[in-house]
């Protein structure tokens, strides 16, 4: 079946959302990076995460499993500028979403108000008429010299 990732939302006082906020700019990360890291802290320790104030952290506390609390990682900085690319362009994308949006909304009201007045016509119709009538017709491409 194959991963695919889901959603997560709650709600937080505003406060709490500043503080995290700030929280995520002291360590130079987006918000929802603080959440993912989080999860993937509490999925990689099967729950048991504690949530300690850095004050009260010592360097080399180890758990049971000898292994230091809070795990540490290191994210080369090409991964990090990478996902701060992918973030601008996805941004990017949803702004030209928009323009794009509201240029189909403009277009569509444009066409509205000329179908109250003004008389539409369709390609396809043109293309109908084209049998019918006498002019001669084009034809693009390079020129023929019937006389060869």
């Amino acid at each position: 079946m194959g991963n695919k990732n889901k959603t997560i939302s709650f709600r937080v006082s505003q406060e709490k959302f500043e503080t995290l906020r700030e929280i995520a700019e002291e360590r130079d990360l987006s918000l929802s990076a603080v959440f993912r890291d989080y999860v993937d802290l509490l999925v990689a320790h099967d729950g048991q995460v504690e949530v300690v104030p850095e004050h009260e952290i010592t360097e080399s506390t180890d758990t049971s499993d000898g292994t230091s609390f809070p795990p540490k990682v290191e994210v080369p900085k090409s991964f990090v500028r990478e996902h701060e690319r992918l973030e601008l362009e996805a941004e990017h994308l949803r702004e030209q979403l928009e323009e794009h949006k509201r240029y189909v909304t403009k277009l569509r009201q444009e066409l509205d108000a000329h179908e109250d007045g003004e008389e539409v016509i369709q390609l396809e119709d043109l293309d109908g008429e084209e049998e019918e009538d006498d002019e001669p017709s084009y034809r693009i491409g390079s020129s023929f010299d019937e006389s060869l």
